[in-house]
């Protein structure tokens, strides 16, 4: 690396440095965390599985729906 590239990231880093925030740490008690916690719950409890109440398929059907509408024509 020449010294202008030196340079350049020794004044990025020391610029970086300066921005950083410490965190402050989290002085609540164990029940008062319990107690957040429990109150940033959803109504109906944590799901497991993220598409659970979808009776679809994820994978569209390759035939797809006019095929399947076609068929039902000709018989009739």
């Amino acid at each position: 690396m020449d010294k202008r590239l030196q340079k350049r990231h020794k004044r990025q880093v020391a610029r970086a440095k300066e921005r950083v925030r410490l965190s402050e740490p989290d002085l609540r008690t164990p029940e008062q965390l319990r107690a957040a916690r429990e109150a940033s719950q959803p109504a109906g409890g944590w799901r497991n599985r993220a598409h659970g109440l979808y009776s679809t398929p994820s994978v569209p059907n390759p035939a797809g729906p006019a095929a399947d509408s076609a068929a039902k024509g000709e018989g009739e």
